[in-house]
């Protein structure tokens, strides 16, 4: 703390007087605006500035005491809301194992599946609150009995006669045909028209759906903003020193023996992905034009016989999907039902092991090889989960069919009285059966697998040993099923139930086969790295199940015998409709102009000069981090010709000083560097090496201090080692 008191000393003609800067440096403390809470002075003193800062009116004293108790109480209260949050969180301890034990990188994974349970939740209260609950409170009047349609059918399509002779209710529990008349899909809710009724169902029934994606997109984007990586900002240049974290990294309050464990790996884990970037970046700055050049050829012949894969594979998911639709009445139509979901389960899984296979016949690097295989398998698993989505559409729809039925009613009717209860089946069955093959997959190949790498000893299991934790391949899986859950929310309002039970699930499940049956992948992740891919590909199947569904709600008519929207062309149509009951001409005259074409040249304009501002504030803020950089350059350079200096003015050890305690002009003789870290930006350049032997510190780094006869020693070159060597 500085003393404000002043120490009476001789002063020079001229000098005033310590009164007068006493008074001086109050009053311009009085007039700072700066916080009395960040003045660097002791408590008394802080107590003086505050009260020559009070005003004289008592009123108004009153009133800005008041102020700030309450502003005092509220910064205590969200302090306390913070670390009670921190601390009931859920699987915050599990969390921080994972994280101590095998890195950030792994632990993201675990934090990302905790992030998806919350989304899910956050949809199941939307839809129980203005969908569920409302209904059962207000009690709709009835909308009286469906439509008795008849159809002009080729053939009799209208039953099915392969379904009704099977009565396992297990089965049944599988496909969801035993949930049919339950809330679960949309064909059991109903009420009647929008003017009986207070509260429109309907519309909180259209709209439930949207705000979902609309909360969950604003959501998945604030994380993956606060998740960019720094280095992609700064540059790869600007890093933080490796010395700084050798010395600052432990926390010295542990008092717990397996707290300390977890630290050390904790750290170790750091110190690995660090390593593991800066050879990564020194290998691509090593690489020639020529080098570059065939690595691009490689690519494209690769990516083409992969994209020729991919193409494959979605075509036997459209086949799949189409023939397990078209044969309903089949003897083996209940095998036939798991057709799709066993297909998109087997392109998925031999999809991965292809591309890995094809990439590695290249000698492609660790880190290029991964990317590679990386980018095509999110590309084969959204595409599966597309083409799945537009084989129903086609089937069920008949989007690019022509049928007489579709031309009567706007969809195979014949086949699909009920086609929103068919597509919630079909999605219903997908995510059934993509978290029993998780359950399968972890019990009876990784469990097996580990025990029999345990028991028997051998080259064969030694080159077996324990399956690998691969993060983008586990990452992929729960944003399949999340996509899945998303393009449901329409058709299986309650899906989201569903796959929360299973996420949750998912963590324990997954927690246990890190810990006992997996090893930790050889190639370390960034957390900040891992979030970013992360929240891009579930922003991807956001986008994926949002196309479907808009074009659903505005373009697709309903079903005529079930569900909220038997009356309407669309279900869209209720808003016009509740526009036209419940909003005056006025209202409804704004709402038209909002809709028109008129208002979107406008909108464009406004949006233009939105993104003009935003592209020039952050190439101003690129100019300012530049600049900055500059300066600490300039800095720092500065602080060496300092040091410099200084080494030259202070007296070299003599021989006679070299036995017993250096002096402190002796050690001040050899210059610390004012960076935690080497190479300093800004720092001299390599020198030659004296002839002697040099100092090495903690850090691998040759020493700057000057030798016994005053020669500065030079920086080795630093060569990051390798993973295996930690």
């Amino acid at each position: 703390m500085l003393p404000l008191r002043s120490v009476p000393s001789e002063r020079a003609p001229g000098v005033p007087e310590p009164e007068e800067l006493w008074e001086a440096e109050m009053e311009r403390l009085r007039c700072s605006g700066v916080p009395v809470r960040g003045l660097p002075y002791a408590m008394m003193d802080k107590r003086l500035i505050w009260q020559l800062r009070e005003p004289a009116g008592v009123q108004t004293l009153r009133w800005q005491r008041w102020q700030r108790r309450r502003q005092t109480v509220e910064r205590r209260l969200r302090e306390a809301a913070q670390r009670l949050a921190r601390g009931l969180g859920l699987w915050e301890a599990a969390l921080y194992e994972i994280g101590g034990l095998f890195g950030t990188g792994i632990r993201s994974y675990f934090t990302f599946l905790r992030f998806l349970l919350l989304l899910n939740l956050l949809s199941l209260l939307l839809t129980a609150s203005f969908v569920l609950l409302p209904l059962a409170w207000l009690r709709p009047p009835d909308p009286g009995p469906a439509l008795n349609l008849t159809l002009q059918c080729p053939g009799s399509c209208q039953s099915q006669p392969g379904v009704l002779r099977f009565h396992n209710q297990l089965w049944h529990v599988l496909t969801g045909r035993a949930f049919t008349n339950t809330y679960l899909f949309y064909g059991a809710y109903r009420v009647g028209p929008e003017s009986s009724s207070v509260y429109s169902i309907r519309l909180a029934y259209l709209l439930s759906p949207l705000a979902c994606l609309l909360l969950c997109f604003c959501g998945t984007l604030r994380r993956m903003v606060k998740g960019l990586p720094q280095k992609t900002l700064l540059g790869q240049g600007y890093q933080a020193p490796l010395s700084a974290k050798v010395f600052s990294s432990w926390d010295f309050c542990i008092r717990v023996q397996e707290a300390a464990i977890i630290k050390k790996h904790e750290i170790s884990n750091e110190f690995k992905v660090e390593l593991e970037e800066g050879r990564r970046f020194q290998l691509m700055q090593q690489q020639t034009r020529a080098q570059r050049a065939c690595h691009l050829l490689s690519y494209l012949r690769v990516n083409i016989l992969i994209g020729l894969l991919v193409v494959g594979a979605i075509s036997a998911i459209f086949w799949a999907t189409k023939y397990s639709q078209d044969n309903k009445e089949e003897s083996l139509f209940l095998l036939l039902q798991y057709l799709p979901p066993g297909v998109i389960a087997l392109v998925n899984f031999l999809g991965p092991l292809l591309f890995t296979f094809l990439v590695q016949l290249e000698n492609y690097p660790p880190n290029t090889e991964v990317n590679l295989t990386l980018m095509w398998c999110v590309v084969l698993k959204l595409a599966s989960l597309g083409m799945f989505s537009f084989s129903l559409g086609q089937t069920i729809l008949c989007i690019g069919r022509d049928k007489t039925s579709c031309e009567s009613y706007g969809y195979n009717a014949c086949d699909y009285q009920c086609w929103e209860n068919s597509v919630g089946e079909e999605l219903y069955k997908l995510s059934i059966f993509n978290f029993l093959l998780t359950v399968a997959f972890a019990f009876l190949v990784t469990l097996p697998r580990r025990l029999l790498v345990d028991q028997f000893s051998g080259r064969f299991w030694a080159w077996l040993e324990r399956e690998e934790f691969l993060v983008p391949k586990n990452v992929l899986d729960i944003v399949a099923g999340q996509t899945i859950t998303w393009m449901g929310l329409f058709y299986c309002p309650l899906l989201p139930l569903l796959n929360s039970v299973f996420l949750f699930l998912t963590f324990y499940i997954k927690k246990y086969t890190l810990l006992k049956n997996s090893r930790a992948s050889s190639r370390p992740f960034r957390a900040s790295s891992s979030t970013f891919f992360f929240q891009l590909v579930l922003l991807l199947g956001l986008l994926l199940a949002a196309v479907p569904l808009g074009y659903v709600v505005s373009s697709i008519h309903s079903s005529w015998d079930c569900g909220l929207f038997t009356n309407y062309s669309a279900p869209w149509q209720v808003v016009p409709e509740l526009v036209a009951l419940g909003l005056p001409p006025i209202g409804q005259r704004a709402l038209h102009y909002l809709g028109s074409h008129a208002f979107s040249f406008p909108l464009l304009i406004m949006l233009s000069l939105v993104l003009t501002v935003c592209i020039s504030q952050t190439q101003a803020n690129a100019r300012a981090i530049h600049r900055l950089r500059k300066q600490l350059v300039w800095q720092v350079q500065e602080k060496w010709h300092l040091v410099e200096d200084l080494s030259r003015l202070l007296p070299e050890p003599g021989p006679s000083d070299s036995p017993g305690p250096k002096s402190p002009a002796s050690q001040a003789s050899c210059p610390r560097s004012f960076c935690p870290g080497f190479p300093c930006p800004g720092s001299p350049g390599a020198r030659a090496p004296p002839p002697g032997p040099s100092v090495v510190d903690a850090a691998g780094l040759r020493s700057t201090c000057p030798g016994p006869h005053g020669t500065p020693a030079s920086a080795r070159r630093f060569r990051f080692p390798s993973v295996a060597e930690l």
